[in-house]
């Protein structure tokens, strides 16, 4: 699906989501990310929802976001709060959505400038 998102300077847009690849600015992944509001957009390990664990939310934790989203991957599945004790207790929000979803909210916090953070999980062809 592609996007068409207002793009604010210096913040990382998501321009297009498809099944298998996910495109930031014009750079494509194929892969699942951390989309920081700004700076380096990252690999995360967590290929499938099934791998996310706390030890998973560390990195996202790191860049001091006031809200994480969550692409939980082609379907939503929600997050228990046991998993999201850390971010919580950090007063850190969390939403969780499928990918696409995650994708389209991702942008238009960020190009309110919030610092938000995308946790997308595109996993690999069954």
């Amino acid at each position: 699906m592609k996007f068409e998102p207002e793009t604010t300077p210096g913040v990382n847009t998501i321009s297009r989501h498809d099944p298998g690849r996910i495109v930031i600015g014009s750079m494509p992944f194929a892969h699942s990310l951390i989309v920081p509001w700004q700076g380096e957009v990252r690999r995360w390990h967590v290929e499938r929802y099934e791998q996310l664990t706390a030890d998973a939310l560390a990195p996202l934790i790191a860049l001091q976001p006031e809200l994480v989203i969550l692409g939980s991957g082609r379907r939503l599945r929600l997050a228990g709060a046991a998993l999201m004790r850390a971010l919580i207790e950090r007063r850190i929000g969390f939403e969780s959505m499928d990918t696409a979803a995650a994708c389209r909210t991702y942008n238009v916090l960020a190009s309110e400038r919030r610092r938000v953070v995308a946790a997308l999980i595109l996993e690999p062809a069954d």
